[in-house]
């Protein structure tokens, strides 16, 4: 564990989404709860990037805000370079140490404040740097080094474009000079052209200052770009973790397999492509036995009534009992490594 930056153990959070009592009194109904991340297990390596993918809804942003304490775990624990959270967060010093990159540039700058202000924020509520003149400067150095100029301090946001508003996001983040970023979805609002930009940055701040990443998204293109290891979410379970050119060459899990088939055929070789049936079931009434059993071409009785747990399987990690059971054969892998080329 000690190169370990975090852990999450056995994480769940559920959230009861029931209506009023007396309405339940009358219809005769029970508590109703969403299951949104329902006993997720991962480590992050220092100085490495683990993302989630998966298709919305299946909780990889709910797994976020429980790893920087916006949730508490409904069961399970995190550790933060082997401490627990609830530590960890107790601790100005060590929280100082995680911070979070949000979704939305529009949403997450307080357009009341200047640029200069809302990056110096961290750095005044933990004590870093005292006196305006330091602030100021460190300020003007953070803007730098996300690619902007210090006279931009001085504007609001408003007066900056999508992927601007994202480069103050990072420098707010990298304010309290931390550890360990969490990056829920940072690119899903930005045009191509812009994504590419922030990633790039993302990646060079990472070599440059040795980060750790959690990264959120459901980009493929994006993930395989940044990432050292993948984990693929369905119904609030990690079904697959792997490194990241091996689950694309070499996906495993058939719900992982399902989301290559998605991969647009740039080459346009008109080769059939696999469709899944069916919809995502409601994290309220789960299925019975493997989450994606009823969406499967490989299902059997066993998915139908039993959990599958990750187990080893090469270099991933994969939840499926027709991997242990080496049934996932009759899906073929060639067509799907080459349309995992296409994102090379």
């Amino acid at each position: 564990m000690a190169d370990v930056m975090l852990a999450a153990e056995n994480i769940g959070r559920h959230f009861d989404v029931s209506r009023p009592l007396l309405q339940r009194l009358l219809a005769r109904e029970g508590r109703r709860i969403l299951r949104a991340v329902d006993g997720v297990s991962f480590d992050i390596p220092k100085g490495t990037t683990l993302s989630l993918v998966g298709e919305s809804g299946c909780g990889k942003s709910t797994v976020a805000r429980v790893v920087v304490g916006l949730y508490e775990p409904t069961f399970g624990r995190v550790l933060f370079d082997g401490h627990d959270l609830h530590e960890a967060r107790a601790d100005s010093a060590q929280r100082r140490r995680m911070q979070m990159i949000f979704q939305d540039p529009y949403a997450s700058l307080n357009p009341r404040w200047r640029v200069r202000d809302i990056i110096a924020e961290p750095i005044r509520a933990f004590g870093l740097i005292q006196g305006a003149g330091e602030q100021a400067l460190r300020v003007a150095e953070l803007l730098t080094q996300v690619g902007l100029s210090p006279l931009d301090g001085e504007k609001y946001p408003h007066e900056f474009s999508g992927g601007q508003r994202q480069r103050i996001s990072i420098a707010r983040a990298l304010s309290s000079n931390p550890e360990f970023l969490v990056c829920d979805e940072p690119t899903s609002a930005l045009d191509v052209s812009v994504q590419a930009q922030i990633l790039n940055l993302m990646k060079e701040l990472q070599q440059r200052f040795g980060l750790t990443y959690l990264f959120i998204s459901h980009n493929l293109a994006v993930v395989r770009q940044i990432s050292d290891r993948i984990g693929v979410m369905y119904l609030g379970k990690l079904v697959e973790i792997a490194p990241t050119e091996h689950l694309f060459t070499n996906p495993r899990q058939p719900y992982t397999r399902a989301l290559m088939e998605a991969i647009p055929d740039l080459e346009m070789t008109g080769r059939a492509r696999i469709p899944v049936g069916g919809e995502v079931p409601s994290p309220i009434s789960p299925p019975s036995g493997c989450p994606f059993h009823p969406r499967c071409p490989l299902a059997n009785d066993r998915c139908k009534a039993e959990m599958p747990r990750l187990i080893p399987s090469g270099q991933a990690l994969v939840a499926c009992h027709a991997v242990e059971e080496g049934r996932d054969g009759a899906m073929p892998l060639p067509a799907i490594a080459q349309r995992a080329a296409a994102l090379a």
